[in-house]
């Protein structure tokens, strides 16, 4: 397969002057002395990316990401390096970026299809699907300077996807649209998906890159980290950003405030209030590990997913009850100790997840050698055949404040067993009520009876 996109030990520096005169006294000199330190936003950074790929890009703010875009739709040229793009490029980048704020809506989308290189005649005739698909009335005909954020990237949108581009681009821009234009959005990359449109997009969203991306990329500081397969490459990045937040939280303790509340808590839920029942064996089986972080602290053993009997499954009822068990140990004092459990599907997604402090179940404090099991009993939906993962961690700390001590991602996966079919992920629970409807039926107040008609669907 070609490459639509390919970018090789590309780097991009800004020079950075402290006085506004040191700008001037460089160019007066001829550039033959510095009086500019260099910021470099990339550096060194290659990758290819194949035609008809979905790529996402993930790191934090500032890690280069919007820059590497706007080196691959044209705006920027890069310092060292060079970026071969093959097909038509159109970009969504800075929510407004290449819209003038004195011309109005209609004049900015012809403005953005000259700048393409894309006619006016061509622009005529797409116009009316732009409009139609930005729907902000008649905003269209007003200057885009009193446009709100969402109407903006309404019309950006709309008119980035009318050129049928065969590379798009999408910065963050769609974070401050709402949920109804982002449904849309969304049905529209996978229609272009489907259509064999490269696409490459910025999100700061874990679920969005694993459900949309084939392939990531994570920036740091401007270097490229790793790139590939999006479980991975996804759950490195946030382990990263555990570890990160926990160097954090050892330099900034909790304030007072945050101790009493946490401390209060414990004592409405003591341990001892937890139901007496004879303790299950200590499970100590990790089927898979696709990825495991944590200080180490304390260790997850093992998992197992059972039935209402507590027999083993090796598929997951479409609809039912099962239980989650388990088993860590500590290694150090764990003061407060969380467990949980991520429920994913196929896609990597997470579908829901808990823990025993959000389930207000405190556990008992753990010292270096205890081993506890955890159940966690529960009550699926109907789901849609596919396979289904659980992802088990323990913590020490808050709900809000803690720090991740073993995380380990997909530790077991099953299967659904066939049944009804489900559009979408789960099929949720509903009644239906039919009204009858009589032509030349009397009057409310004339009514002589007829009841509905209700239909109770599971």
């Amino acid at each position: 397969m070609t490459n639509a996109v390919r970018i090789l030990q590309v780097s991009k520096s800004y020079p950075i002057y402290d006085r506004p005169r040191d700008r001037l006294k460089e160019l007066l000199t001829g550039n033959r002395r510095s009086f500019h330190r260099d910021f470099w936003a990339l550096r060194d950074v290659s990758l290819e990316i194949e035609r008809g790929t979905t790529y996402g890009l993930i790191g934090e703010n500032g890690s280069g990401k919007s820059t590497l875009l706007q080196l691959i739709a044209g705006i920027l040229q890069p310092t060292s390096g060079t970026v071969e793009v093959q097909g038509r490029v159109s970009a969504l980048l800075e929510l407004g970026s290449g819209f003038n704020p004195e011309f109005t809506g209609r004049e900015n989308v012809f403005l953005s299809g000259a700048i393409l290189g894309i006619s006016r005649a061509e622009m005529e005739q797409v116009y009316p699907a732009i409009a139609d698909f930005a729907e902000i009335g008649d905003f269209i005909h007003q200057p885009v300077k009193t446009y709100s954020s969402g109407m903006m990237v309404r019309l950006a949108f709309a008119t980035a996807i009318s050129v049928k581009p065969e590379i798009f681009i999408v910065d963050e821009a769609l974070a401050v649209g709402d949920i109804y234009f982002r449904q849309r959005c969304m049905r529209k990359f996978h229609e272009m998906k489907r259509a064999g449109v490269t696409i490459l997009f910025v999100s700061h969203s874990a679920a969005d890159i694993k459900s949309l991306a084939e392939r990531v990329a994570w920036l740091d500081h401007g270097q490229l980290v790793e790139a590939g397969d999006p479980d991975r490459v996804v759950s490195k990045y946030l382990a990263a950003m555990v570890t990160k937040d926990s160097r954090y939280r050892e330099h900034h303790p909790a304030s007072p405030s945050a101790s009493k509340l946490e401390s209060g808590s414990a004592a409405r839920h003591p341990a001892t209030e937890l139901a007496p029942e004879p303790a299950p064996e200590i499970v100590q089986t990790i089927p898979n590990i696709d990825h495991r972080f944590g200080n180490g602290d304390a260790e997850i053993l093992g998992i197992a997913v059972l039935d209402e009997d507590q027999r083993p499954l090796t598929m997951l009822p479409q609809q039912g009850i099962i239980l989650v068990r388990i088993s860590v140990r500590a290694h150090r004092e764990i003061a407060h100790p969380i467990v949980g459990v991520l429920f994913r599907n196929h896609l990597g997604v997470d579908l829901a997840g808990t823990n025993t402090a959000l389930e207000e179940t405190p556990l008992p404090a753990l010292q270096p050698g205890d081993m506890q099991t955890v159940d966690f009993r529960m009550e699926l939906p109907e789901l849609y055949p596919a396979h289904f993962s659980f992802t088990p961690a323990i913590s020490n700390g808050t709900v809000d404040t803690y720090e991740v001590c073993d995380f380990i991602d997909n530790a077991i996966s099953l299967p659904v067993e066939k049944g009804r079919t489900v559009y979408g992920y789960i099929h949720l629970p509903c009644q239906i009520r039919v009204h009858d409807i009589r032509r030349g039926a009397p009057t409310a107040s004339g009514n002589r009876g007829g009841g509905d008609k209700v239909g109770v669907q599971r």
